[in-house]
């Protein structure tokens, strides 16, 4: 779970793309750059992300068994919602306890 910003979106194949610099960290399973490419397995906007907002993002890694691709992957219905205060907050608290 992290905060980050969208700093662009692009069509990729069937997949979308976005450059997120990453502001916060939440829960970190793996480590984070200050800039990753989060992966959408559509290209209808699902979910929808907006150039310059800030969400708070639950993503997984994602590596095949061959182990030559490994990357940031947000599902459709993924965990994605418009950063707050409020939401840093709740997402804070929960993440001490979990």
């Amino acid at each position: 779970v992290f905060h980050g910003r969208i700093l662009a979106r692009r069509a990729v194949g069937q997949e979308t793309r976005y450059e997120v610099e990453v502001k916060a960290r939440y829960r970190q399973r793996f480590p984070l750059v200050s800039r990753e490419y989060l992966w959408v397995p559509n290209t209808c906007g699902c979910p929808a992300l907006s150039e310059g907002g800030e969400y708070l993002l639950m993503a997984t890694r994602h590596v095949n068994h061959e182990h030559t691709l490994n990357r940031l992957l947000l599902p459709e219905r993924g965990y994605a919602r418009a950063w707050t205060p409020r939401e840093a907050r709740l997402v804070r608290e929960a993440a001490r306890h979990c």
